[in-house]
């Protein structure tokens, strides 16, 4: 894997190594047996994806170019069910993310909405009522799978949040690395009031994220915060005063992904797998997960290129091997 990183895979394999001789050796409280599976398997092939979807598809994939070239943007285009997620949508963001985490000229990701005044409404609850209880575990898991593969993109994400998330909108803002929102959107996990619970991950990412207590008091009441909040408890990163066309917390994401686009992609992709992995186990097995993720970078053209760049006080080009 030396030159090009290819095999994050390895790189995982050596993290896991890393973190089972750690706990062994440590004194302190072991990690959990299987660390996250943080997208290190997926080994960059440069597989295309359709750079911008037709305008009546459920999702619309675009890869931005010139400036913003190795930005993608995944756009929830479902306007007359307030991009309500429902089995055809699901799916395609599956295809989607799929094509994406193998592509190695993808360096950010962000999930948007195409519809004004709305991110993500949750499930579609029409199609729900139609469905056998059967039929609902299964869409679940289909769903719970599709939102992990997003959580476990090999590089950054970022949620744009210009409207309403709710149940598993927010879900799927959750999964994502980083989320921006508008003051005026309203986020929450409402599931109780349909007496079931979040089922794609929000009773476990949300307490990760705002503390175990005020995500049991969120959920308990199903309640509804607005983006100044949402920020106040550390539930999105950035908070935006929304703007004539919409879309303020989308230029504030595009913003971020153009402050990621200098740096070294590898570095970037082994960064979030070190956190990632590091997040879900104690310290001691932390710290050599992140010894073991520091080691692949060594051998890298990109890494010798930043310090010739340092060294000719000029821009690196980085190429990500």
């Amino acid at each position: 894997m030396a030159a090009s990183l290819g095999g994050l895979g390895l790189l995982q394999g050596r993290v896991r190594l890393a973190a089972a001789a750690a706990a062994a050796s440590s004194l302190s409280r072991p990690g959990p047996q299987g660390l996250v599976r943080g997208g290190a398997a997926c080994s960059p092939t440069g597989r295309g994806y359709s750079s911008e979807a037709k305008g009546e598809e459920e999702l619309r994939v675009r890869y931005l170019d010139e400036e913003n070239q190795g930005i993608v943007v995944l756009g929830l285009n479902r306007s007359r069910a307030k991009n309500a997620l429902n089995k055809n949508l699901i799916k395609m963001m599956s295809k989607a993310v799929d094509a994406l985490k193998s592509d190695k000229k993808v360096r950010t990701v962000i999930f948007r909405s195409e519809v004004p005044g709305i991110f993500c409404a949750g499930a579609d609850l029409q199609e729900r009522a139609k469905m056998h209880s059967s039929e609902v575990s299964s869409f679940v898991s289909k769903a719970r799978a599709t939102i992990n593969e997003m959580a476990n993109l090999p590089v950054p994400t970022i949620a744009a949040i210009d409207g309403t998330a709710l149940g598993g909108g927010l879900e799927l803002a959750l999964a994502c690395d980083i989320r921006v929102a508008a003051s005026s959107a309203k986020m929450g996990l409402v599931e109780t009031k349909l007496a079931i619970i979040p089922g794609a991950g929000g009773t476990q990412r949300l307490p990760r994220m705002i503390g175990v207590s005020l995500a049991k008091e969120l959920i308990f009441s199903a309640r509804i915060v607005d983006g100044e909040e949402a920020k106040s408890i550390g539930l999105v990163s950035h908070v935006v005063e929304q703007n004539e066309s919409g879309d303020a917390a989308y230029r504030r994401a595009l913003a971020l992904a153009q402050e990621f686009l200098p740096q070294g992609p590898l570095a970037i992709r082994v960064a979030k797998l070190a956190i990632n992995q590091g997040m879900e186990v104690d310290l001691v097995t932390g710290l050599a997960i992140e010894e073991a993720c520091y080691a692949q970078t060594i051998p890298t053209k990109d890494r010798i290129e930043g310090l010739l760049a340092f060294k000719e006080k000029r821009p690196p080009r980085y190429k990500g091997e």
